[in-house]
Order: structure tokens, then C-alpha cells, then sequence
């Protein structure tokens, strides 16, 4: 089976540094994961997480490049 043709159900989900990903929507996730509300197709939890991840470093280093720049 290709990803093109997996039409298993998935949910995309987030962690506490807003980093994406999609897991099974029958499945349990697991710790430390949150469901971000979108569910559908692999291909359809990709597009989404390509439109709203947009910045890949972790929270925790944006807010230390942040609070470093403003002290700069």
C-alpha cells in the first residue's frame, strides 16, 4: 500500500512544541500529543499540516530566540 491509496482515517496532532504530525484516528495518542482538530485522508492531514506549520523549530527555541533577541 502507497500513501496515495491509505484511506485509513487520521487525525493530525501537536505536541507541547507545536510540532505536527498525523497518527490513526482509531488509535490512542500518545503522551504528550493533542488532537489539533483536523481528520481525513493521510494526504488530506498532510496538506493541513503543510498549511499551518510553517515555522519548524520547536516553541521552547523560538521563545529562547525571542527573548535573546530582545535582549541583544
Amino acid at each position: 500500500m502507497t500513501g496515495d491509496d491509505d484511506t485509513r482515517p487520521y487525525a493530525v496532532v501537536v505536541n507541547d512544541e507545536e510540532q505536527y504530525s498525523i497518527w490513526w484516528d482509531d488509535r490512542e495518542l500518545p503522551a504528550g500529543w493533542r488532537r489539533e482538530g483536523t481528520t481525513g485522508t493521510r494526504s488530506e492531514c498532510l496538506a493541513r499540516i503543510d498549511e499551518v506549520w510553517t515555522d519548524m523549530r520547536p516553541l521552547s527555541l523560538r521563545r529562547w530566540m525571542d527573548e535573546h533577541a530582545a535582549a541583544s
